[in-house]
This record gives C-alpha cells, structure tokens and sequence, in this order.
C-alpha cells in the first residue's frame, strides 16, 4: 500500500495528469534542491552538437520569458578517450552529480570509427537505466493515425549496446549482447511500479526469445517473478516483431499498456511509436532515470545539414524540459510552456517548422511560443 502510494506521488511530481508528458516511477525521484538564499535551481545544460545550440537558445529564452525559477549551467562533456575507453570531463561529472539533473540536446555518434556514442556513455557514466518515451498525437497538427498514446520504456545500459565487440578473424566480427539479472530486474520493476502510478493495467515485455533463449529468456523469466508484487498490473509477453506489426496496424491497443523492452528493441521500437504519433521526432521528449540522476534530451540527431540555418524544430528539447520541470516539481511552469508549445503547433503552419511542413524558423516559432505563454 505504501508503495502504492508512493509511486503516485512520484507520478504527480514527474509529469502532471493534465500533461501528455506523463511518465512515473517510484525510482528515480529527483534528489536536488534549490538553491536556498534565491530559491532557484541550478540544471547543467548538454547544449549538443549540429543544430543543438539553437534550440538550446531556443528553451533559455523560452524559460526567461516564463519566468522559471532555473539558472543554466554550461556543460562540456566533450568525448575523452583515456586507456582506450570513452569518458566525459571529471568536471561535467561533478556538476551533474551535484545538481543530479541535466538537460541535453542532441549529440553526434561516430559511425563505424572514432569514440563510443556519447549518449551511451553518459547513461552508463550515471546509471541511466530506464529510458521513457511518451508517444502521443498533438493536438492541432494532423498525421496518418489519431488517437496515438504510447508509452514504452527501454532497458539502457546494456543489451546489444554494451559495446562488447572483437575480431574474431579478418572479416569476422563477433558483438556480444550482454543481458544481466540485476539490470534486467530493475527496469522491469520500475516499469511495473510506471504502469500502477499512471493508472495502466498492462504491461507488454517485448522479446525474442525464441531465438534469443538465454538471453531474452532470462528477460521475460525475470518479468514472471515479478509479477506477483503486481496483482493489479496484467503481464503480457510479446515476440519483437509481432509488437512491431501490432502496433502499425492498430496504435490504440496499447494505449492502456505500458510496453517495456531490452535495449536494441526499445531504440527501435520508440522511434516507431514516435512516427506514428507525431510523424517526426522532432515533436518527440524523453527521460534518461537513473537512482540519482536523471537527464531530459531531445532524442533527434543533430541535423548537421542544417546546423546554423534557423531551420531546427525545438520543440523535442522543449516538450523534454516540460518533463524535466514536472520532475522537479515544477508543474505550473511546465504546464503554462507545454500549452503554449501545443497551441503555437496547432495555430496554422506559419508557426510550424519545415519538418511540420510549415514555414517558420527556430526563431519565429520560439517568439510564437512566448507570445502564446
């Protein structure tokens, strides 16, 4: 009961009922403090790469003119590579253990050479391990299917993206999927304790044991224990492709459900969700949980093509924020700049970006969000 409890709690203090940026677990609560002679918080910022920049001026001036009680850290977490391995700075590493939070625009990934993605390397760095994706249709802006309202929760640290690879003779290259008990139980768990806080009576494990026997076995096994601390919740398993016809052919069976997955499934799997709610992940947010610390990020890449032409939609890094400020505790604030991002959307393509089909640039959109708050 009193788990219960305190897991609608943390529901209430991550994303609002009112928001479509609802997402919970009774992990995860944020542990930091405003700054007590000003009553302000301190958020380091991961301004990105490509057009991260922009849209990262694009939220500064959006929370200035909202008046939120945030103060902007800068934070370098340019890649090193010490003995081989990738690292970010010691003195990121501080700053966002100190304040336990940080915002983060998109971040470039070497292809095929160079460090490891640094988006993984800050989810292991910092125990990032549930990636929640929300998924809903916007209200005002028009896509193949309505009524999308999807909610998964990816497994983030290991999987196929643990980095474990090695040549085993020229032209053969072995990649090791590394599922662990521990890991495994932890998501599991916290999208359980999700799936109770929001109010959904089913959660879909998304897997592929049939061929992974071992590995997404252990997965599912670990979900069946579970789930007896879970009467409330239904349990649901489901092969990985079947989920990925199910969920074309017909986005609001899962509305009640929230589904969770193994690594490499739920990348997948969340950028599908995104297109059909919003045809674009430039309108999509995301929450990086860890037990300690927690990292919002625009979960789009960072568009070198168009980097410095005001071309760039904000809205991503914007709608990730509102789920930051709702983590904080933070709603009004989050739900004034949320309803003024829906209504700028839904006010005529003038006021959407080219990725939306519209005409505006970063800039007209951002002093449209203002005039909207």
């Amino acid at each position: 009961m009193l788990r219960t409890i305190a897991a609608k709690q943390s529901a209430r203090r991550l994303f609002s009922t009112s928001s479509t940026l609802r997402v919970s677990g009774q992990v995860g609560k944020y542990k930091g403090s405003p700054n007590p002679s000003t009553g302000r918080f301190t958020v380091p910022f991961i301004e990105g790469d490509g057009v991260g920049p922009e849209i990262s001026k694009s939220v500064k001036d959006i929370f200035k003119a909202a008046q939120v009680p945030v103060d902007w850290e800068y934070c370098d977490v340019s890649p090193l590579l010490i003995n081989g391995l990738t690292t970010i700075p010691e003195p990121a590493v501080q700053q966002i253990n100190k304040h336990k939070i940080a915002l983060k625009g998109p971040l470039a990934t070497p292809i095929g050479k160079g460090h490891r993605s640094l988006n993984l390397t800050l989810r292991k760095t910092f125990g990032l391990f549930a990636n929640v994706r929300p998924a809903r249709s916007i209200r005002g802006y028009e896509t193949t299917y309505k009524n999308v309202d999807l909610v998964l929760i990816r497994e983030n640290t290991e999987g196929e993206y643990s980095g474990i690879e090695h040549v085993v003779a020229p032209g053969v290259v072995q990649s090791i999927k590394l599922i662990t008990r521990d890991a495994s139980e932890r998501v599991i768990r916290y999208a359980y304790e999700y799936a109770r806080a929001i109010g959904r009576p089913r959660l879909v494990v998304v897997h592929k044991s049939t061929i992974q026997k071992l590995a997404d076995g252990l997965f599912v096994n670990i979900a069946k224990e579970l789930a007896p601390e879970f009467p409330d919740i239904k349990l649901e398993t489901e092969l990985i492709d079947n989920t990925v016809l199910n969920v074309v052919r017909d986005p609001p069976s899962y509305t009640d459900a929230v589904t969770v997955c193994p690594n490499l499934y739920g990348d997948i799997l969340s950028d599908l969700n995104s297109g059909l709610s919003a045809g674009s992940l430039g309108l999509t947010p995301s929450a990086n949980i860890g037990n300690e610390v927690s990292i919002f990020e625009a979960v789009h890449g960072s568009a070198p093509d168009i980097a410095g032409q005001n071309k760039a939609n904000p809205t991503a890094l914007l709608l990730s924020s509102c789920m930051m400020l709702n983590y904080m505790g933070l709603e009004s604030y989050s739900n004034k700049i949320e309803n003024a991002i829906l209504n700028t959307i839904a006010s005529g393509s003038e006021n959407r970006t080219g990725d939306l089909a519209g005409t505006a640039t970063t800039s007209s959109f951002t002093e449209s969000v203002i005039k909207n708050l």
